[in-house]
């Protein structure tokens, strides 16, 4: 998306379920305020950069995952999104199919053998089959998407705001909603998804922060802060060059990261 997108406009239910979330975080703090209290620190996790790969640098990175020796990815803009297989040695697209120019790509996640693909503005995500990337049936929703995660039992999706939807992975169906909170505040701008076990990282959009969410609860358990990485991996000068896109390997514990328009993905292992 463009650098400037606002936060979405939920339907009037989850709206109600953010005010009412926002309510309780004030009468915490004004709790707080009369006794002392303070909001526990976030730990920060620290990692080793273990290498880098090429990655396509005209790639406006939407939704990136790991299988099967490959990622999968998805891209954005109007006229330009695709979803594509890409060799991780060599950034190589393998195969790609391009997403409608009226639409905008956004985040993926593989299903079985089905990958499921967002599109921001439209209410449509689109379910392709996952060898030939052909186009299956889509699905409609209220609201924008911007990440999407699958843990092997539900679909997890973002919207910008501060609110996960669980979702049905045959139906689409929102099953519930999870507030994400950091040290007692809602944490918002959640972009780009991956569902690790019990954990849901996901991006901050315009920010270095990777959340590590605790997906039963919401709560930020910790932050990986990448404002270090080396100028080279990145898209200097270009303000939608934003960090964009986490795939984990499973065989590994490897966490696969990039942005937006980025020339490199970066393989990190978490300490």
């Amino acid at each position: 998306m463009p650098t400037g997108r606002t936060r979405p406009s939920r339907p009037a239910a989850s709206r109600w379920r953010e005010i009412s979330g926002f309510r309780h975080v004030l009468w915490t703090l004004a709790l707080c305020g009369l006794a002392g209290c303070s909001s526990p620190a976030v730990p920060s996790i620290e990692y080793e950069i273990l290498g880098t790969f090429p990655h396509d640098p005209a790639a406006y990175t939407q939704g990136l995952l790991f299988h099967d020796g490959h990622l999968l990815e998805s891209t954005g803009r109007y006229g330009e999104s695709s979803v594509r297989r890409v060799d991780v040695p060599t950034g190589e697209v393998l195969a790609s199919v391009a997403v409608d120019s009226a639409l905008f790509g956004e985040g993926l996640a593989r299903v079985d053998s089905e990958l499921v693909q967002l599109t921001w503005k439209s209410g449509r995500a689109f379910v392709y089959d996952l060898d030939t990337l052909d186009v299956l049936r889509e699905f409609a929703y209220e609201g924008e998407g911007w990440g999407l995660c699958y843990d092997g039992e539900s679909l997890w999706m973002s919207d910008g705001s501060s609110v996960l939807d669980r979702r049905d992975p045959k139906t689409f169906e929102v099953l519930a909603t999870v507030d994400v909170i950091r040290g007692g505040l809602a944490r918002n701008r959640l972009n780009e998804l991956e569902c690790v076990g019990d954990w849901i990282y996901a991006n901050v959009y315009q920010t270095d922060i990777i959340v590590r969410i605790d997906k039963a609860t919401g709560e930020v358990l910790g932050e990986i802060d990448l404002s270090s990485v080396p100028l080279s991996a990145r898209r200097p000068g270009d303000p939608e060059a934003v960090l964009n896109g986490i795939a984990y390997v499973p065989a590994t514990g490897v966490l696969l990261v990039t942005g937006k328009l980025w020339p490199k993905i970066l393989a990190l292992r978490l300490k």
